[in-house]
């Protein structure tokens, strides 16, 4: 007989209380996670119709609005790039203030800019003589009296540095087209003219029609006054004003009220969910629907037997997103923020970074100057040794003004052989000294080219203090002066602003 006290006594009741114990525990794991689960796939049935439109209102048309948005930016930024190098292309201006004695020069030159950047159309518009330039030959004479001329005088007047505007091109047949109407200044900042490129409105259509198949929403574009501007291929467009639209109209003042909103309304027994955005380049509202019904109906029937696999998908392909936007935003940022070419701040970028001192400036009262640089004699250097080499030297020339300035130091590259320095916590004298060291370092020894070329450059500088409150157009626009008092008084040097 085996002893009470031995290992292997009363070993199966033992186990059998182990076991009945995990079984308990295991079992009421089980049933807190099948109540929860259950009772969260009940509650989400129950639910179901409100959180269908929350996704709808909140997520899917918002998101589709957003991507939408983003590549109707991304197909402006390059003809706002080209219209701002034209606008400030010293062949351009030299030309027009050389009394524009012949044309064949301006017309080969926007039939270059036309072919070299692949637009649809290239222009220049004299302020002086009215005569509109085409990359075909000259158009017409600009009348204040023409309706289809207005945009050229709203140009004159305006006090931005561009526009975007949509209009039928009289060169291209009346094509709908897209228009950077870009304002031309001479060297004291004087309006002298309006030149720019244009895309063709049906780039936009095509991706309207594409988002209208990918994700079966309806897609439009209306105006201030609810009146359609552009649609899908399949779109009903018998009644253009959104004010006599069933359903729509009784949203219509809503949605012309204010420049982003998610409405909803009721047509022939089915509930639309519309989100509107407004395009300001455009001067249009982005208007995305969606008819809820056979959505809630699918999800409905979809809940209880994909609830799993459609959560995994659902994280699956939000993560995707969420990491493809992000990408895409961050190639956006680097193409808008940093010049392909030097890696200096873009046009575009420089804006931002004036405004965000300003602010600072205003917060902690601190002075703030501005340096504008130009290349001494820069168009020799690429008659005679040619772009590629131009380009190195521009290149070497920003990595020289890099290192002789402070880290802090905002250096943009303003367009051709142009460039600009921010200064922070800096005053007129000190900014002018600064602008003389980074001027003295570019020119201290000859820049060798890869294949041994020397090529000696000297930089004209204007140095100017941000007077308070001054914007940025104006503190440039007083640095140029600057600039150009330099260049005619020797080049080489540096001058401070009035």
């Amino acid at each position: 007989m085996t002893s009470p006290s031995s290992p292997s006594a009363h070993p199966q009741p033992a186990r059998s209380l182990e076991a009945i114990a995990r079984t308990r525990i295991v079992a009421a794991i089980v049933a807190v996670v099948a109540l929860g689960f259950f009772g969260l796939t009940f509650a989400n049935y129950w639910v179901t119709k409100g959180w269908v439109r929350e996704t709808i209102v909140k997520s899917d048309l918002p998101l589709t609005s957003d991507t939408l948005y983003s590549e109707i930016q991304q197909d402006l930024l390059k003809p706002i790039f080209v219209s701002s190098l034209m606008a400030h292309d010293t062949f351009l201006r030299d030309w027009v203030l050389a009394g524009e004695t012949d044309e064949r020069p301006m017309i080969r030159y926007l039939r270059e800019i036309q072919g070299k950047y692949d637009a649809f159309t290239a222009f220049f518009v004299s302020a002086r003589t009215g005569v509109y330039y085409q990359s075909k030959g000259v158009l017409k004479k600009v009348s204040p009296d023409e309706p289809r001329d207005v945009w050229f005088y709203r140009v004159q007047a305006m006090h931005g540095p561009y526009e975007t505007n949509v209009d039928p091109d009289m060169a291209n047949q009346d094509t709908m087209t897209i228009f950077i109407n870009f304002r031309v200044l001479d060297y004291e900042g004087r309006f002298i003219g309006a030149t720019g490129v244009g895309l063709q409105a049906t780039t936009v259509k095509q991706l309207v029609e594409h988002y209208q198949s990918e994700y079966q929403r309806t897609i439009t574009f209306v105006d201030r006054k609810g009146l359609l501007k552009l649609y899908g291929r399949d779109y009903d467009a018998a009644e253009p004003d959104i004010h006599k639209r069933p359903g729509l109209d009784k949203i219509a003042d809503a949605i012309l009220a204010k420049d982003q909103g998610s409405f909803e309304y009721r047509k022939g027994g089915s509930t639309y969910f519309v989100n509107s955005r407004y395009i300001p380049d455009l001067d249009w509202y982005l208007l995305v629907e969606q008819n809820a019904d056979a959505k809630l109906a699918s999800a409905q029937r979809a809940l209880v037997n994909n609830l799993v696999v459609g959560a995994a998908v659902t994280l699956l392909v939000t993560f995707l997103c969420a990491l493809l936007v992000r990408r895409s935003q961050r190639r956006l940022e680097n193409l808008v923020a940093t010049d392909s070419l030097t890696g200096a701040l873009s046009r575009l970028a420089f804006a931002v970074v004036y405004a965000q001192a300003s602010e600072r400036a205003r917060r902690d009262p601190k002075s703030l100057s501005l340096a504008f640089f130009d290349v001494d004699h820069f168009k020799e250097v690429n008659d005679q040794h040619g772009h590629a080499v131009g380009d190195a030297v521009l290149v070497a020339i920003t990595e020289r003004l890099r290192s002789a300035v402070r880290a802090g130091d905002g250096l943009c590259r303003w367009g051709g052989e142009e460039f600009l320095l921010l200064f922070e916590d800096c005053d007129l004298e000190t900014a002018w000294s600064v602008a003389e060291k980074a001027r003295a370092a570019v020119i201290a020894t000859p820049l060798v080219m890869a294949d041994g070329t020397r090529i000696a450059v000297t930089l004209s500088a204007g140095v100017a203090q941000r007077r308070q409150n001054e914007d940025g157009d104006s503190l440039i626009a007083r640095a140029d002066a600057a600039l150009y008092r330099a260049k005619h008084t020797g080049r080489n040097r540096t001058e401070r602003a009035a």
